[in-house]
C-alpha cells in the first residue's frame, strides 16, 4: 500500500509542476507562430493573402484561449490545453504549406 500511495503522491506532483509549464508552452507557441509567420513575410516566402489567412487562425485560436479561461476563472482544463494544441497544431502546419508552396510575395 505504501508503495501505491508514493506512486499517487508523485504524481500528484508531477501533475502540480507541469500546470504552469504547459501555459508557458501555450504563450510560447503563439510568439513562435507569430514569428514564423513575420519571418515568412520578411522572406517574401508568404503572400499578403496568405499572412491574412494566417493571422485570423492565429486570431482565433486566441479568441478560443479567451473564451476558455473565462469560462473557468482564467484556467485551461487540459481538455482545454488538448484543444489549443491541436489547433496550433494544425495552425503549424499551415504555415509551413504555405511557406513552401513557391508563391512569392512582396
Amino acid at each position: 500500500m505504501k508503495t501505491g500511495k508514493l506512486i499517487l503522491s508523485a504524481a500528484a506532483l508531477i501533475a502540480l509542476s507541469v500546470s504552469p509549464a504547459f501555459a508557458q508552452n501555450i504563450n510560447q507557441r503563439k510568439t513562435n507562430q507569430q514569428d514564423r509567420i513575420a519571418n515568412g513575410v520578411k522572406s517574401g516566402q508568404l503572400t499578403p493573402g496568405e499572412t491574412a489567412k494566417l493571422e485570423r487562425q492565429q486570431k482565433s485560436i486566441n479568441h478560443e484561449e479567451h473564451n476558455m479561461r473565462k469560462a473557468d476563472n482564467g484556467h485551461l482544463t487540459a481538455a482545454d490545453r488538448r484543444q489549443l494544441n491541436r489547433r496550433q497544431n494544425r495552425a503549424s502546419r499551415n504555415i509551413y504549406d504555405k511557406k513552401h508552396n513557391n508563391r512569392v510575395g512582396h
